[in-house]
């Protein structure tokens, strides 16, 4: 039995056997399951199973394995199980809803206040979405340096990198109002038509109360708006359609109805919103200076904690939108930064043969942008050496503001940002992210661990 055979085979076994779970899905470095009697699995003997990093109780169970192994883990579960995979974004929603009722006394309280509820359904929405702004990112950003360093943008491999790269951004709305109504619990493909609503160029041609109205305005909060509407409508006309006309009259009427409000309502209130954002954290920023940069990356480890941090794309996606680029993702940035210096001090401190182990494998995906494994393999279950990398993190993202970095697109954090980061402030970001490596590694290494902390580890 190879190794992933054995993990997943010790993964099933704690979790109650096959009988006991429900569903089976994986995100980019989480396996997440439900299950049908949550009493049944053992949490703490699943944490102790060779190759877990750390487990998340939520509405779906979730057990952090790392990047790359999370995948051929899941397919050696379906193999034994016998049920197929499913990928965060092909849930379908009213399953998800269904769910959510049968486990709801099961889910602790503490994680389920309507604040962290909002932020979990934000999170579904783009998580399924991340593999192609990554790539996407990617691309983008590193064909806009080549274009800085002297690449003729004109030229016929330029403008073919750069439509591979900029393309899912220009019709990103279509993907997030798919994304929302299937989490709502409405048909998807309405809500890529509420989507296009907001994206359509023929909207420039639109007047309204002397106004024309304009393309893009109201942006991923809008599609968002819209898209929960369609869903919303859908399934209250639906109870009044009889089922021969419904596949005519529901998604007409849902569609007729949001296109106006959309126009008429929804689109000047997403606009509203996204200004009253964008200008807030600009402002906060601006204000603020290093003291934000500080209190915002000093925080943001605790909300990867959760898996609430994806909650924030729109917001970067607004920033971008509005003023076409993104300060405040290189300044969270640092909290995977601060991460990784934390746990180069734990390697070079520690005599602990396992925990070495476990930094060795987590950090090289921590330095290109995955934190989670470090995070639930090492800091959180030593306690101490995730505060001092939460203060790392903090130093780093003083620099980070008061130098005013920003990314030109959203993409993962670590090294690979800089190719997203404005062309004149690449060095400026790499300074701040070995600033915050230092000043992890020095928190950690002079006050954030002894070694009695590792012999439960």
């Amino acid at each position: 039995m190879g190794k992933e055979q054995q993990m997943a085979h010790g993964i099933i076994e704690k979790l109650g056997g096959s009988s006991n779970i429900q569903s089976l899905m994986h995100c980019m470095t989480r396996i997440r399951v439900n299950l049908h009697d949550p009493s049944k699995a053992d949490l703490k003997g699943l944490k102790e199973v060779d190759g877990v990093l750390g487990v998340v109780e939520d509405d779906t169970l979730q057990i952090i394995v790392g990047p790359g192994i999370v995948n051929r883990v899941t397919l050696a579960m379906s193999e034994e199980t016998g049920m197929n995979i499913q990928s965060v974004d092909e849930t379908d929603p009213m399953d998800l809803e269904q769910l959510a009722r049968m486990n709801k006394d099961a889910i602790n309280k503490k994680n389920a206040t309507p604040f962290k509820q909002f932020l979990r359904k934000i999170a579904s929405i783009f998580i399924p979405l991340i593999p192609a702004i990554v790539a996407s990112g990617l691309i983008a950003g590193m064909s806009n340096v080549a274009v800085r360093m002297g690449a003729d943008p004109e030229s016929s491999i330029m403008q073919m990198l750069s439509l591979i790269g900029w393309g899912v951004f220009s019709y990103l709305a279509v993907f997030v109002g798919i994304n929302t109504a299937k989490e709502f619990g409405g048909t998807p493909a309405l809500g890529g038509a509420a989507g296009i609503l907001l994206i359509n160029p023929g909207l420039a041609n639109i007047t309204l109360f002397g106004d024309p109205l304009v393309v893009g305005r109201g942006g991923l909060i809008g599609v968002m708006l819209a898209a929960v509407l369609i869903a919303f409508l859908e399934k209250r006309i639906r109870k009044f359609v009889h089922p021969s006309i419904d596949i005519i009259v529901t998604p007409t009427l849902a569609l007729l109805i949001t296109g106006f409000a959309t126009l008429f309502v929804l689109q000047p209130v997403g606009g509203f919103l996204s200004d009253l954002i964008t200008k807030g954290l600009l402002n906060l920023i601006d204000i603020g200076g290093i003291f934000s940069g500080l209190i915002l990356a000093g925080t943001f480890l605790p909300l990867v904690v959760t898996g609430l941090h994806q909650g924030l794309t729109p917001v970067h996606m607004e920033l971008i939108n509005t003023i076409g680029d993104d300060p405040l993702l290189p300044i969270l940035a640092m909290g995977g930064a601060g991460q990784v210096g934390a746990a180069f001090a734990i390697y070079f401190k520690t005599k602990n043969q396992r925990l070495r182990k476990v930094i060795k494998g987590g950090l090289p995906v921590g330095m290109l942008g995955i934190g989670e494994p470090l995070i639930f393999g090492v800091t959180l279950p030593l306690g101490r050496p995730f505060l001092t990398a939460c203060l790392g993190a903090a130093v780093g993202g003083a620099f980070q503001a008061f130098y005013e970095v920003a990314t030109i697109a959203i993409g993962v954090s670590g090294i690979p940002l800089v190719f997203l980061v404005n062309a004149n402030e690449m060095v400026l970001y790499l300074v701040g992210l070995v600033i915050a490596y230092f000043f992890g590694f020095l928190f950690t290494w002079t006050f954030g661990f002894k070694e009695s902390m590792a012999k439960d580890i």
